[in-house]
């Protein structure tokens, strides 16, 4: 292979002539109003022998040019049958990296008039390294944190987000307390969502606009809630496991039973020794939280026949689903039995936890304890963000968002799997925003302080378990960093591996 088939560094100059006068920039000059052609130019450079696609390689360097300032809000780009050829690649390569970069919110299309940079994007000073090289060196460096669960999201608002809150907007103000279930245009657009995404199909009669997760879970709780007469209610939940559930839980009067869970999801056979008085089982089978098992057929089968042995209800958390890398999601509990299990959805993985919108999928007999509950509490959902919601799920948002995530995960996924796998068993791998190194709880205590010291945050397993043996872990969460910080945080923690050894 030459050298010129091995690596191509192309200079796209903005005044060049290729037949296509979209690459020129125009700007007035200080003399009598004619215009003048100001050269702007982008160093884009592909490495053939690469395993990062193309497409992404070509993305990179114009978001690298953007952040910098050598592209700012307003600048043309050339066209992609103009890119192409002059990175000598198919067009198809181009049309790739300019939908990743209009999915990331950094470029935009105008009908008629070409590709621009998205208008007034901030410019930012390039980051300085993350972490340093030695735990005597990191003072006053930034902390980069392997929090998992935290989304990426485009870094500039979308057209459709825009367009979303001007559309709630223009509404009048809301004169009375809504529906306590949620506008019922909203129900029929998460019924809609559920049907593409998990190929559930529920009526809008059993949607229940929710902010989060973990508010529907205190809404099925409050549902499911005894006379005051009988004992206390107990939710069993997986341990280690989403220890906000277990506090939410514990805050609304509940008592909570531990089941152990392997590298399969939660233990269905150790259900027979919760409590009598247990009325509930939480779990995420999905993708467990925090150790990333994802429960089978069989146990999903075994869990929904125990609940009808029992006369409990299933509260599934289904937070990540959406994000699969190897084979497509097993269908949602709610498919077994839809009179058995409460189903919990949020956008908060996808649009942002920030906007505070979720749902739940009821039991037809769960649905009027809910909303009687919600009207004693006060407890409506509030009109100008539902309808901003309504149109981001109508408008293709959601589903744009999950298709630049889920390849944006896949490749950290696999930057994960190639840096960390020599050192132990990887699960949840192949899905979700994190994985989970299992190690002993001695190494990984050492392992997580050894890089704390150089400015790299990892949790530990031990930190979502309760009465079980901490089975020992590192969760690696990738949602939020940058592709350059999640490298060197691997960094660190390949450094501190090799040094604490078993």
């Amino acid at each position: 292979m030459s050298l010129r088939q091995k690596w191509t560094r192309v200079t796209v100059h903005f005044d060049t002539v290729l037949q296509d006068h979209s690459l020129r920039r125009e700007t007035p000059t200080t003399g009598g109003g004619a215009i003048a052609r100001t050269p702007r130019a982008v160093p884009v450079t592909l490495d053939r022998t690469s395993a990062r696609p193309l497409p992404l390689q070509v993305a990179d360097a114009l978001r690298r040019a953007i952040a910098d300032g050598v592209l700012v809000g307003g600048d043309r780009l050339p066209s992609t049958r103009a890119l192409a050829a002059e990175l000598e690649v198919s067009r198809g390569v181009a049309h790739h990296a300019y939908d990743q970069l209009t999915a990331e919110g950094w470029i935009e299309g105008r009908i008629g008039s070409g590709t621009f940079v998205t208008a007034d994007i901030p410019v930012r000073p390039r980051p300085a390294p993350a972490v340093a090289t030695s735990s005597t060196e990191d003072d006053g460096l930034a902390t980069v944190v392997l929090r998992p669960g935290i989304p990426w999201t485009p870094p500039r608002p979308s057209a459709a987000w825009r367009r979303a809150w001007r559309i709630a907007g223009a509404e009048p103000a809301p004169h009375d307390y809504p529906d306590p279930a949620g506008p019922l245009s909203l129900r029929r657009s998460v019924c809609a969502l559920l049907a593409r995404a998990r190929g559930m199909t529920v009526e809008p009669e059993r949607v229940v606009v929710t902010t989060g997760a973990v508010h529907g879970l205190t809404l099925a709780l409050a549902a499911l809630r005894p006379p005051e007469s009988a004992p206390t209610p107990v939710l069993a939940v997986e341990d280690p496991g989403y220890r906000v559930a277990v506090s939410a839980a514990v805050a609304v009067g509940w008592h909570v039973h531990d089941v152990p869970v392997d590298r399969g999801g939660v233990v269905v056979d150790a259900l027979r020794f919760a409590p009598d008085s247990t009325r509930a089982v939480y779990v995420t089978p999905s993708h467990q939280y925090p150790t990333g098992g994802t429960l089978d057929g069989r146990r999903r089968a075994a869990l929904v026949a125990h609940a009808r042995d029992t006369d409990t209800v299933v509260i599934e958390d289904d937070y990540d689903s959406e994000y699969r890398y190897d084979v497509a999601p097993l269908p949602a509990l709610a498919h077994l039995d839809a009179d058995r299990v409460v189903y919990l959805g949020t956008i908060a993985k996808t649009i942002g936890a920030g906007v505070r919108l979720g749902w739940m999928v009821l039991p037809t007999h769960l649905v009027e304890p809910v909303l009687r509950h919600r009207i004693a509490v006060g407890d409506y959902p509030s009109t100008p963000l539902c309808a901003a919601a309504t149109s981001l799920l109508d408008d293709g948002e959601w589903d744009r968002l999950v298709r630049a995530a889920r390849r944006r995960y896949r490749d950290r996924d696999a930057a994960v799997w190639d840096s960390l796998s020599e050192f132990g068993e990887l699960r949840g791998s192949g899905a979700g925003m994190h994985t989970t190194l299992v190690l002993s709880p001695e190494r990984a205590d050492a392992v997580a302080r050894g890089a704390a010291a150089r400015g790299v945050e990892v949790p530990t397993v031990a930190q979502s378990a309760r009465s079980h043996p901490d089975p020992g872990g590192l969760v690696i969460g990738y949602g939020r960093l940058t592709d350059d910080r999640l490298r060197t945080a691997l960094d660190v923690l390949v450094d501190e591996l090799r040094r604490h050894r078993d």
